[in-house]
């Protein structure tokens, strides 16, 4: 997993083989290793109905035994299944069960044993499910605890993985600085352990930061490089993660035919897969790159920004929600709607406690100045 991705045919060929064995065997402890990693398998294969099932299966199976590891795989693994969906309430409360059952004194034997912390996963991932509920500040303050924690272990793969979400969520945050500094680091190590699938991803990253740093023609190099390796190593759960960010920045750039078409592969993979953590997001660039065509269309810009608004709104995404409704008042505020825009703006800004210092929360304020005056 750690050399080939988790999506690797080895991987599923081996957990399946043992699988297979437990059950010829009968009872036995070995039975919950083996579906957990089936489990890790078909969630990083974008198959996350499967892993779900499996993740439940699972989570049915521990509840006698008496140890909390077992505990704390079952919730890490569910709570990564289930943020990808954009369950994040959901997940936010597997990942926090699993911090709880975390024994800071066991967490590298355990690391060694399964290939990763379990509980700097649980950390690092419940710091994006925060983000995406609307609490970045929680947010960021459980990434800096993660990166601690994975650095004191001293554990490659652990500090590899915990490096990769704090990038992604600074990504969220928009703050590229931030964002260059960890790719740098999670390549530099990811290449001296041989983690394809981080050399990748940490390419992408940097060349994110780049694109946002003025850099366009080198950051979207970089971009289409970290994604022709995230590809090859076939771990398809992660392809809209590069697709979209991708898409933004090409359109950035100027290219909107290229940036359209990359977000509708995006979405084509984000609904095969189930994926949902992404998905408002796909519909609010949409909207904002109909508008930058050489005629835009106003319209299905429109409907592109109220379709992210309804799954934001499902998903209980305050952070998505704020994004998109800023989208829909600008274009309201420019057909000359300024009362509309600042009555749909207002209360979802007013919803936030914290954060107000993140650029999202910041351009929020601002818009609504200008939709009062």
């Amino acid at each position: 997993m750690a050399t080939k991705g988790y999506a690797a045919p080895a991987v599923e060929q081996t957990y399946t083989r043992a699988r297979a064995l437990c059950t010829r065997v009968g009872d036995t402890p070995q039975i919950l290793p083996a579906l957990r990693g089936l489990c890790q398998f078909y969630r990083n294969q974008g198959a996350l109905p499967i892993a779900r099932a499996l993740g439940e299966q699972l989570y049915r199976l521990v509840q006698r035994e008496v140890a909390p590891t077992p505990h704390l795989e079952v919730h890490e693994a569910l709570g990564g299944i289930l943020f990808y969906l954009g369950e994040y309430a959901a997940a936010r409360t597997h990942l926090e069960q699993g911090i709880a059952l975390t024994d800071p004194a066991a967490e590298r034997a355990q690391a060694l044993h399964h290939g990763v912390a379990l509980g700097v996963t649980c950390l690092v991932v419940v710091a994006n499910a925060l983000w995406c509920l609307g609490y970045p500040a929680q947010a960021v303050r459980r990434s800096q605890e993660a990166l601690a924690q994975a650095q004191a272990l001293a554990h490659p793969y652990s500090l590899a993985v915990t490096q990769f979400y704090t990038a992604y969520l600074h990504y969220h945050c928009r703050d590229a600085p931030a964002v260059q500094a960890l790719a740098e680091t999670l390549l530099s190590l990811a290449t001296a352990q041989g983690f394809s699938l981080y050399v990748g991803l940490g390419t992408l990253w940097r060349g994110w930061a780049l694109a946002m740093q003025g850099q366009g023609e080198a950051g979207l190099a970089q971009m289409h490089q970290g994604l022709a390796v995230v590809l090859a190593t076939g771990t398809t759960l992660v392809q809209p993660l590069c697709l979209v960010p991708l898409a933004e920045m090409v359109g950035h750039a100027g290219q909107v035919a290229e940036g359209l078409h990359l977000l509708d592969e995006a979405l084509a993979v984000l609904e095969t897969s189930g994926r949902g953590d992404l998905l408002a997001e796909v519909y609010r660039l949409q909207g904002t790159l109909l508008l930058r065509q050489a005629t835009p269309d106003a319209a299905q810009a429109e409907t592109c920004f109220q379709q992210a608004l309804t799954v934001a709104c499902r998903q209980q995404a305050k952070s998505w929600e704020l994004r998109a409704a800023m989208s829909l008042a600008c274009l309201w505020q420019q057909q000359g709607k300024r009362a509309t825009a600042y009555d749909l703006l207002a209360p979802i800004y007013g919803w936030f406690t914290e954060g107000f210092d993140t650029p999202d929360l910041q351009d929020a304020k601002a818009l609504l100045g200008e939709l009062e005056g």
